[in-house]
């Protein structure tokens, strides 16, 4: 009995070792139905771009359990496994598979494959393809010209208003939706722009004769649902005083919304309807106008009246230009919209002051005082920058004639600013060591930047100047504001800045 019982107890020991271990591979870890990995991906076709991120999602099975997932692709030289059971410490039935992966800015490809492989712990392993292709539509739509924040209209015996605006996407533009309540047949139109990269758009119409205020929205909606808005306040009245005037010296009203900042050029308001400019006349017959609002000629444009070229007309479908015939000299104009006058004067560069006391600049100029100890002069460059060291990296170059003028980059440079891009920087002296309180100029609105103000901390002053140290004109302070502007439309540009306007402008490069 006790041979029979014990040859019974080994062998149920034995069949019961083989039941519970199944087909077990080399990992140690049992099969349970010995079937292939699910592998269930979210898409298999991914748009994404030069610069951008492109993310591979899904949803992995596997009742054995899943060992390991890997993504590859040679073209982008991608080799990524993601290790289960290093990462756990063991196989999982479901992974949720997220990941993002970085292409490159100087990505020239078209298209790429992925292979996505999942392998479960007996070795079963399937595959999928992710095809990423590189027209994906990352950015909104953008007005790159539209009416301003406010707009006026005046009063005449027939009041009408021009709406004009060009809205521009990456991709494809879907189109624009025009509300404008109060004004009959304007509430939710839709102007189609049949999948363009670019939508320009004019229309007139009439408003009643009286005073009134209107909102206007504008609503670029591209292919992929992304949307920008823009939004103005349009109000009809009789001519007002009007806090601010610009001056005009382009042509186009392209030329008018092309800059990063500083074009029109802001002049100063001198009284009640009255306004001073002082511009820099480079080359003989310039034309200029002057306009209340900065993204249009219209609605209202003061130039030359052409039946009485002594007075102003602000009817932008007559107005003549007034036209600069001195070269290499500054204009004073002063203008009295109300009463349609105006008055013109020049003074030459040397007339001109600025609040720079070097009289020397650039290289052989050995007149900055590097340590304030006179022990040993260097050259004195202006810049833009974080900092004077840095302002070393973007040295202005001095105009030939106007020793207050100043460019950059040099003659025969390329300065390429991509859309979307944030700049943050002041204009200062170059200084090799670090931050040194002389030559610094400061903006009055930092992301809608229309001149500069001397900011002198150590008080660095030409004494000729006429001008006061960190105040503006009219005696407020100078506050220390950055230069922040957001870069609309990718290219290559230039800077020019005044030193003695206190007006700065970066327009595309010609």
């Amino acid at each position: 009995m006790n041979k029979l019982f014990m040859r019974a107890s080994l062998w149920a020991l034995f069949s019961l070792a083989l039941s519970t271990s199944g087909c077990s591979d080399d990992s140690g870890f049992p099969d349970v139905d010995g079937q292939n990995p699910v592998l269930t991906l979210t898409s298999e076709h991914i748009e994404s771009g030069a610069g951008h991120a492109f993310t591979i999602t899904g949803e992995l099975e596997d009742k054995d359990g899943i060992a390991s997932v890997n993504l590859s692709c040679p073209d982008l030289y991608l080799d990524k496994t993601i290790d289960l059971i290093d990462i756990y410490g063991e196989p999982k039935p479901t992974y949720q598979l997220n990941y993002s992966f970085n292409l490159k800015k100087d990505e020239i490809g078209e298209r790429f494959v992925v292979k996505v492989t999942v392998t479960d712990v007996g070795g079963r392993s399937v595959s999928r393809d992710v095809l990423v292709t590189m027209d994906g539509d990352f950015s909104a739509p953008a007005f790159t010209a539209s009416p301003d924040k406010e707009v006026t209209v005046l009063i005449k015996q027939q009041t009408s208003f021009k709406l004009s605006f060009t809205a521009t996407d990456d991709r494809q533009l879907d189109y624009v939706l025009i509300n404008i309540p109060g004004v009959e047949g304007y509430a939710d139109k839709k102007v189609d722009a049949g999948g363009q990269s670019s939508l320009t758009h004019t229309e007139r119409f009439t408003l009643p004769n009286i005073a009134k205020s209107y909102n206007i929205t504008l609503k670029a909606v591209d292919k992929k649902g992304n949307e920008t808005v823009a939004t103005s306040v349009l109000k009809v009245s009789e001519m007002p005083d009007f806090p601010k005037m610009y001056l005009a010296d382009v042509a186009t009203v392209e030329e008018l919304n092309s800059d990063v900042f500083g074009v029109p050029m802001v002049i100063s308001h001198t009284g009640a309807y009255q306004y001073r400019a002082r511009y820099y006349n480079e080359t003989a017959g310039t034309k200029i106008f002057f306009l209340p609002q900065k993204t249009d000629f219209a609605p209202i444009c003061f130039g030359l009246d052409p039946d009485n070229k002594s007075k102003l007309t602000d009817d932008p479908e007559t107005a003549l230009p007034i036209v600069l015939d001195k070269a290499g000299v500054y204009y004073e104009i002063d203008l009295n919209v109300k009463e349609g006058t105006f008055k013109t004067r020049t003074y030459s560069v040397a007339e001109a002051t600025d609040p720079i006391k070097y009289k020397k600049y650039g290289a052989g100029s050995a007149n900055f005082d590097r340590w304030e100890s006179g022990s040993e002069m260097i050259d004195f460059y202006l810049g833009w920058g974080g900092s004077p060291s840095d302002a070393g990296n973007h040295k202005f170059v001095q105009d030939a004639r106007n020793p207050h003028l100043f460019y950059y980059p040099a003659p025969g440079d390329t300065w390429t600013l991509e859309a979307g891009q944030k700049m943050n920087f002041i204009i200062t002296n170059y200084h090799p060591d670090g931050w040194w309180d002389h030559v610094e100029w400061r903006v009055d609105n930092s992301e809608d930047i229309e001149k500069f103000g001397y900011f002198s901390k150590k008080n660095d002053v030409n004494p000729d100047w006429e001008g006061t140290n960190r105040k503006w004109a009219d005696g407020t302070a100078v506050g220390d504001n950055w230069a922040k502007p957001t870069v609309k439309t990718g290219g290559n540009y230039r800077f020019v800045f005044d030193a003695h306007l206190g007006r700065g402008k970066i327009v595309p490069a010609k």
